[in-house]
């Protein structure tokens, strides 16, 4: 099966003149896992995404695969239970795109943690989540604290826990996900967005109706079973349903800033209260560290492009400087940042960061699916459970049955590796090999631990077209990685590559701005772009570059 943006007319063709079991609607990580589950259980399934997939929430979060230890303080057990356990599932299926990464929570006299309540919320922690022995939490005293990150604020520090978390590349798990789906049968299209519901004489849903956003063609999709899988958007379908009652969605905006660790040298990731008893996350990623996040309501602006303010910067900044005050972090030292909404289900009374993490599936009156809540971790076991509801209710109306979920132990496109332990021998073992081929150490290095088993493609797209690369004035290892997300990824403008298919835009954004030019160029001789097209996708790429770094631009954007 195709997942080349070569051959999207094929796939919408196809799309449209199978007889699908399931259409989900949304690209997302959610979509992406309900896609796979489905298609291993035996159904006909596709996917349409209006926008690149991953755009979404699910390029936007703290890009952790966490077991919500914040949810041990609101005594959801359950949810710390069940994305504890699947954070080691999801990083056994895909060791490439989930590394391990030990976390420390410091706690001061008067703070919210002590070192009674840490060390009991941790203990707890581990059993609940199932933490493997040699992941299990430490408690360190204030001077090993000290040691292990200099940086900390150490007035009236008592000490810290340390415990293990997940850090992850979210977009890019979201993508690996969907590849394992098309490999498998599963058929899937960026830039399609539903714009009506079709229903039957009998009131129930059959179908959408879609237009691409490519070219502005319009297409009758029908399934058996329409899933809502749309994220922030799941409210917008219901609405479509005329089934928007009972529980809602409730949009929190969190944002993320980017500093080079040269400014800001963080040793060791750390996970800290800060006095208005939020909790936020410093994390040292590649010669970088981020920190986030907010929780604010968001009820005002556009959906589809959150946007960072002023105020959430300082909010970032003054958290920063309160936990490592000898830095001195000023607004001039961000040096990119990302804004995501976190679609919970709103709950009266509670404020956004009291709100349950816990997904819902909705089933209207005219039998659309929606899915609803939840977090990256759960995306396994949300899908699990959207599918067992489809597989039921198809087996109500046309006697077929349908196994139980095929993918605990199925890894996702690249994680074919032999698993978490071997991950280590097979990136010195291809890392070689790309040296034999003229690549450096580092490059060789980088296209293994991002593409884990799929790297051979790369190596043998950087071998055959090196040339053809420094025609264009590519570096080759960019025209490589380009090629791949093009031909195997279904990347389609600038930024489903900069941001989605690299992260680049987060956490290599000079590198975006040497290779930007060549590669936007390329890519309208590559699709034969109108100049209009070329205008508006660069245009897009430079209003990201630009709102990364600045937080003014984004004021002015939401009046």
């Amino acid at each position: 099966m195709t997942f080349s943006s070569k051959e999207r007319e094929q796939m919408l063709t196809e799309i449209e003149s199978d007889q699908l079991d399931v259409l989900v609607i949304g690209g997302g990580i959610t979509g992406a896992g309900i896609a796979l589950d489905a298609v291993t259980r035996g159904l006909k399934v596709a996917v349409v995404e209006m926008q690149d997939f991953a755009a979404g929430t699910s390029s936007r979060s703290t890009k952790l695969v966490h077991g919500g230890l914040r949810y041990l303080k609101q005594f959801e057990i359950g949810v710390v239970a069940e994305v504890g356990k699947e954070r080691a599932v999801v990083y056994e299926n895909g060791p490439h795109v989930t590394t391990p990464e030990w976390m420390m929570l410091p706690f001061y006299k008067g703070g919210t943690f002590g070192p009674f309540t840490t060390n009991i919320g941790l203990r707890v922690y581990d059993f609940l989540a199932g933490v493997k022995k040699s992941e299990r939490r430490k408690m360190l005293s204030a001077e090993e604290a000290k040691r292990r990150e200099p940086l900390l604020n150490e007035e009236n520090l008592r000490g810290a826990g340390y415990y293990v978390e997940y850090r992850t590349d979210d977009a890019r798990l979201t993508i690996e996900v969907m590849k394992k789906a098309i490999e498998k049968g599963a058929r899937a299209i960026n830039y399609v967005k539903v714009t009506n519901l079709i229903y039957n004489e009998l009131g129930q849903i059959t179908g959408v109706e879609i237009a691409d956003q490519t070219n502005g063609n319009s297409r009758n999709l029908y399934a058996k079973k329409i899933v809502n899988a749309a994220g922030p958007w799941v409210d917008t379908i219901r609405e479509k349903d005329k089934s928007k009652v009972g529980k809602t969605l409730l949009l929190t905006k969190g944002i993320h800033l980017v500093f080079d660790q040269k400014r800001f040298p963080l040793r060791q990731a750390i996970y800290f209260d800060t006095p208005d008893g939020r909790m936020v996350f410093a994390i040292p990623r590649d010669g970088k560290a981020y920190v986030g996040t907010t929780d604010t309501v968001y009820e005002e602006g556009d959906i589809v492009h959150p946007t960072m303010t002023k105020e959430d910067a300082e909010y970032v900044l003054n958290a920063i400087d309160y936990m490592f005050p000898s830095i001195k972090i000023k607004e001039e030292d961000i040096e990119s940042s990302w804004a995501g909404l976190r679609p919970l289900i709103r709950e009266e009374g509670k404020g956004p960061s009291e709100i349950s993490r816990k997904d819902e599936i909705f089933i209207s009156d005219s039998g659309l699916i929606s899915i609803a809540g939840g977090k990256l971790t759960g995306y396994r076991k949300m899908a699990e459970q959207v599918v067992d509801k489809v597989a039921a209710l198809l087996q109500q109306e046309t006697g077929t049955t349908y196994p139980s979920t095929q993918t605990e132990h199925l890894p996702i496109s690249g994680g074919d590796v032999g698993g978490s332990k071997a991950f280590t021998n097979f990136i010195s073992e291809k890392t070689h090999q790309g040296e034999a081929l003229g690549l450096s150490k580092d490059a060789a290095s980088l296209l293994v631990q991002r593409y884990g088993s799929n790297v051979n493609h790369l190596f043998e797209i950087y071998a055959e077209r090196k040339q053809e690369a420094i025609d264009n004035g590519i570096d080759p290892v960019a025209f490589a990685m380009l090629i791949y997300s093009i031909e195997h990824e279904m990347a389609y403008k600038p930024v489903d590559f900069f941001v989605r298919r690299t992260g680049a835009l987060f956490f290599d954004i000079e590198w975006v701005k040497t290779n930007k030019d060549p590669i936007i160029e390329y890519m309208a001789k590559y699709f034969s772009w109108t100049n209009e097209q070329t205008n508006q996708y660069t245009n897009e790429l430079e209003q990201l570059l630009t709102e990364a770094v600045n937080p003014e631009t984004k004021d002015e954007m939401l009046v």
